[in-house]
Formats: structure tokens, C-alpha cells, sequence
């Protein structure tokens, strides 16, 4: 897991603003969440799960509003509003929204290609 603020970001004009910390030529994959107070992210994975879960590729995550944890491999990092966390491929995370002060997030996959509904249907 790598740890950055907003402010690190660079002025970029082209492409996508989280070039140099998130590998990938375009975003091709995200979304935001308004997590519930106290809120963890992918818990159990669904029926029979593990309760791990892991990308073959990176994912940022930037905190938009309130707090929140980032588990991973079992240990919690602390996250704020513009807080940006990038995931490495195989680590195991969970996103964990504050009780008190439930975050809103973006998170994201950049790769080589943009996301299917950006490709030219020509």
C-alpha cells in the first residue's frame, strides 16, 4: 500500500490526474461509495467467501469526506478527507468507514485501455 494527499498529485493536463502513483494509460474502472457508519468493504466476499480480497492490478482510493480505516494484510491505516491510497496487486484490503464520521470515496482501476463505454463505435 502506498500513502499520498491531493496535494501530491501532479498538474497533469492529459490523461488521467493520478498519473505517476496509479500505473495505467486511462482509468478504466471505479465508482464512489457513501459508506455506512462503521461500514468494511468486501466482508466475507459474498456467500462461502474468504474475506480476502485482492486485484491482480492496483486500486487507488481517495477520501472525499470523513474519516475511515484502509485494512490491509490484517493492519489499519488511519484515512482522512484527501487522504489517496493505492493498493499493490495482491495485497488483501478492506475499506472501513469512521462510526462517527462515515467517509465518501472514489475508488479506481487505471489500465491500458479506457473503460468500454469510452471506446469509439465506429
Amino acid at each position: 500500500m502506498k500513502r499520498y494527499r491531493l496535494e501530491d498529485l501532479s498538474d497533469v493536463r492529459e490523461g488521467h490526474v493520478f498519473q505517476g502513483i496509479l500505473p495505467g494509460a486511462y482509468i478504466s474502472n471505479g465508482g464512489m461509495g457513501f459508506k455506512k457508519p462503521g461500514q468494511r468493504t468486501h466482508s466475507s466476499d459474498g456467500p462461502g467467501g474468504s474475506d480476502r480480497h485482492v486485484h491482480g492490478e492496483h486500486e487507488g482510493f481517495v477520501i472525499l469526506q470523513g474519516k475511515a480505516e484502509m485494512e490491509v494484510n490484517g493492519k489499519r491505516y488511519p484515512l482522512v478527507a484527501g487522504d489517496i491510497v493505492v493498493v499493490e496487486p495482491g495485497e488483501d484490503h478492506h475499506l472501513i468507514s469512521d462510526v462517527n464520521d462515515p467517509c465518501i470515496n472514489l475508488w479506481l482501476h487505471a489500465g491500458p485501455g479506457r473503460h468500454p463505454d469510452q471506446e469509439s463505435r465506429s
